[in-house]
C-alpha cells in the first residue's frame, strides 16, 4: 500500500494544497479532494481517468471543491476526446448524494456523462473494493455535520485517515493498530483552535490507539509556525511524520 499526500493545508494555506491523500492498493482511491490537489494528482504520474472511487469525509469546500473540476474534465474527455474511463464511485457520509446530485444539475454539460456515477452514502459499515477493505466510522467535527474517518486494510496493513475530527473515542477506536494514521492537526498545542484537533491530541489519539507511524497533516498557518511533531512526539513514542504535499509513505 503506498499513500500520496496531494494537499497537507487547508483552504487558502499560502504554501500548501487543500486537504487530498492518494492511496494505491489494488485500487488506486481518493480521500478527499480540496483545492490544489487536482495539480498535485497529476505530477504523480496516475491516471487520473482510471480513479473508480472518490471517498469524501465531510463537505467543507477544502475537502470537495476540487471534484467539480476533475467532473467536467472526466466528461469532456470521454464525451469529446476519445477517451475511456470506467465507472465512478462517489463515497460520502449522509448528504452526499444530495451534494453531488444537485451539483450534476446545475451544469448542463454534467448530464448524462458516457460512464456511470454510483453514489453511495455510508456511517460505520465496513465495504470491499477489490482486494481492499474500507471501514468508516463517524467522527466529532461540527454540530449539525456529518463526518467520518476512513480505516483502509490491504494485504496485512492499514491505514487510517481521520478527516477532519475533534478528539474523540470513535477516532480511537479506528485507529486501533494501524500502521499508519493520518490525523488533523490544523493548530499547534500552544495555540488550539475549535473543532479541529492540536498536535498533543493527534499524539494522544496515536498513543492511546497504538500506531506505529503518525503523520500529521491539514496543518492551518500557525501551525507551519510550531514545532509541531515535538508537541505530538510528548504523548505519543512512535514515529511522527510532519506532512507536506506530494511525500509518498509507503506500508
Amino acid at each position: 500500500m503506498r499513500l500520496t499526500i496531494l494537499g497537507s493545508g487547508t483552504n487558502l494555506h499560502p504554501t500548501r494544497a487543500a486537504a487530498g491523500y492518494l492511496v494505491r492498493t489494488d485500487q488506486t482511491i481518493l480521500l478527499d479532494f480540496g483545492p490544489r490537489t487536482l495539480s498535485n494528482l497529476l505530477k504523480t504520474g496516475v491516471d487520473r481517468h482510471r480513479i473508480t472511487h472518490i471517498l469524501f469525509s465531510h463537505f467543507h469546500a477544502d475537502h470537495f471543491s476540487d471534484f467539480i473540476t476533475f467532473y467536467f474534465d472526466a466528461v469532456i474527455y470521454t464525451k469529446h476526446g476519445g477517451g475511456w474511463r470506467p465507472d465512478l464511485t462517489l463515497i460520502g457520509p449522509r448528504g452526499a448524494k444530495a451534494l453531488f446530485r444537485s451539483i450534476m444539475a446545475t451544469f448542463p454539460s454534467f448530464s448524462d456523462p458516457p460512464f456511470r456515477v454510483h453514489l453511495k452514502e455510508v456511517t460505520d459499515r465496513a465495504l470491499r473494493v477489490g482486494e481492499t477493505l474500507i471501514t468508516p466510522r463517524r467522527v466529532v467535527h461540527v454540530p449539525d455535520l456529518n463526518s467520518v474517518g476512513y480505516r483502509i486494510e490491504y494485504k496485512g496493513k492499514t491505514l487510517v485517515y481521520s478527516g477532519d475530527a475533534q478528539y474523540c473515542d470513535s477516532l480511537v477506536r479506528l485507529c486501533r493498530d494501524a500502521d499508519v494514521a493520518v490525523l488533523d492537526c490544523s493548530f499547534p498545542a500552544t495555540k488550539p483552535g475549535p473543532v479541529h484537533m492540536h498536535a498533543g491530541e493527534c499524539g494522544q489519539v496515536a498513543e492511546e490507539a497504538g500506531v506505529d507511524r503518525l503523520v500529521l497533516s491539514h496543518f492551518y498557518p500557525p501551525a507551519d509556525r510550531a514545532d509541531v511533531k515535538a508537541q505530538a512526539a510528548e504523548n505519543f513514542r512512535g514515529t511522527v511524520i510532519k506532512g507536506k504535499d506530494l511525500l509518498t509513505i509507503r506500508m
